[in-house]
């Protein structure tokens, strides 16, 4: 059982599942913790490398319900202007009108709409990803890394994920030919989350 409802197909003759103690006991309200989660990303330059970003301003809410997983959602917002590749013309070049036009589209936002789990820590959700007032779905595979009270006598959750998407998918086609085949910036980009997420008051 984990926090995200399990998918099964024989919903008939299914028996009641049993609610884990430790999950309930993360049931509530979580704020994602900036200061210790990345959401970042990879993309293929010049058909021979891999160039990392990711975003260095961000809000997210989970509401993890233990006792019926189902009901869990998580939102994200990121503002798209604090995009970090650690190099600045590159950086000024993503925030342009080739890529994420900031000053139009100032703000990414993922929201959730289906959660399963996989088995073990492992868990599936689906959701709303809006790039470029394009909104499509995404599929984020992730991991459970467990709940602890930090020194501070902060109740954290974490999780890992890791998606793919086709960045043409929201609009993002800028590109320029390679003299010997290809294309400077793959189409293919994956995604990456660490997040760490702190249970309100």
């Amino acid at each position: 059982m984990g926090i995200f409802s399990r998918k099964n197909d024989d919903t008939a003759t299914a028996a009641p599942t049993e609610v884990n103690p430790d999950l309930a006991a993360v049931t509530g309200e979580y704020e994602i913790d900036p200061a210790h989660t990345t959401i970042g990303f990879v993309a293929r330059h010049a058909m021979v490398t891999n160039v990392k970003g990711s975003f260095q301003d961000f809000t997210g809410t989970l509401h993890l319900d233990g006792t019926d997983p189902s009901r869990s959602t998580a939102t994200i917002d990121v503002v798209m202007d604090s995009i970090d590749t650690g190099n600045a013309d590159r950086d000024g070049h993503l925030k342009s009108s080739d890529f994420f036009k900031t000053d139009e589209f100032p703000t990414m936002t993922f929201r959730t709409t289906k959660a399963e789990a996989l088995g073990g820590d492992d868990y599936r959700i689906t959701g709303d990803l809006t790039v470029l007032g394009t909104t499509k779905p995404l599929t984020i595979d992730l991991e459970f890394n467990g709940a602890a009270t930090d020194p501070f006598g902060n109740q954290r959750v974490g999780f890992e994920g890791k998606a793919e998407i086709l960045r043409s998918e929201w609009g993002l086609t800028w590109n320029a030919a390679l003299e010997t085949g290809g294309v400077l910036v793959s189409d293919k980009i994956k995604l990456n989350f660490d997040i760490s997420a702190i249970r309100k008051a």
